[in-house]
């Protein structure tokens, strides 16, 4: 038996990857704020394997905190943590508010700070792999991005500085940087059609799948996935 924890797991790439995780085998716990979202969520995945729904705030230690203990309640261990959850502002630094700046950072950044140290007792114990899954706008910066660009430019930094922190106890830990996906991210409404060029998040999914299959002397610590053909 393997065990994930997805943050942000109730839709978008955080519930496709729970989903290619279920096919895999693996119990899968997936956070969202809301708890509703998880337990939806939670009812269409469960036709894959077992999952669980916890109620958990990224911004808040605490919540992530328990959101482990239950983790670790249910099923004794953590093999894989997806730090998944995420939002963004864009707007002018001239028009950016005070509260856009720090939900932004702090759910992005600091959340994922929260999430690994609130598992990394557990993944030490399994020799296990985090994946955080930062974006393009996270090397490449642009107008109205001020907020959105700090938080995945440092999340990227981040995460590679946690990398060899971590690999000596034989610790994997990845960066995916997609590019346009096709999901709820931004209040935007994926459209079958209009939306067929963009990166799907099931393949995201398909691509946590694969890396997890990697050799063990092999880390693909920072990946960028972008669409074949952009509009």
């Amino acid at each position: 038996m393997k065990v994930a924890v997805i943050t942000g797991g109730s839709k978008g790439i955080g519930y496709s990857v729970a989903e290619s995780l279920l096919k895999e085998g693996y119990c899968v716990a997936i956070t969202s704020r809301n708890i509703t979202s998880a337990n939806e969520a939670a009812s269409k995945l469960v036709t894959f394997g077992d999952v669980l729904a916890i109620e958990a705030d990224v911004k808040d230690y605490q919540s992530q905190q328990d959101a482990i203990n239950l983790v670790i309640e249910k099923w004794g261990q953590i093999d894989v943590l997806i730090a998944n959850a995420g939002v963004g502002a864009f707007a002018s630094i001239e028009d950016l508010t005070i509260d856009d700046w720090n939900e932004t950072i702090d759910t992005n950044l600091t959340g994922v700070f929260y999430s690994i140290k609130a598992s990394l007792d557990a993944i030490k114990k399994t020799k296990g792999y985090i994946f955080t899954i930062s974006s393009l706008a996270g090397t490449n910066f642009f107008a109205g991005g001020s907020a959105y660009n700090a938080s995945k430019f440092g999340l990227t930094g981040f995460t590679q500085a946690v990398m060899l922190d971590l690999r000596k106890h034989g610790i994997k830990v990845s960066t995916i940087m997609p590019g346009s996906v096709a999901t709820y991210f931004n209040d935007h409404q994926p459209d079958q059609e209009k939306d067929s060029w963009k990166i799907q998040p099931e393949d995201i999914g398909e691509l946590v799948v694969s890396m997890l299959k990697m050799p063990t002397r092999t880390l693909p610590s920072k990946v960028e996935i972008r669409p074949t053909t952009p509009q």
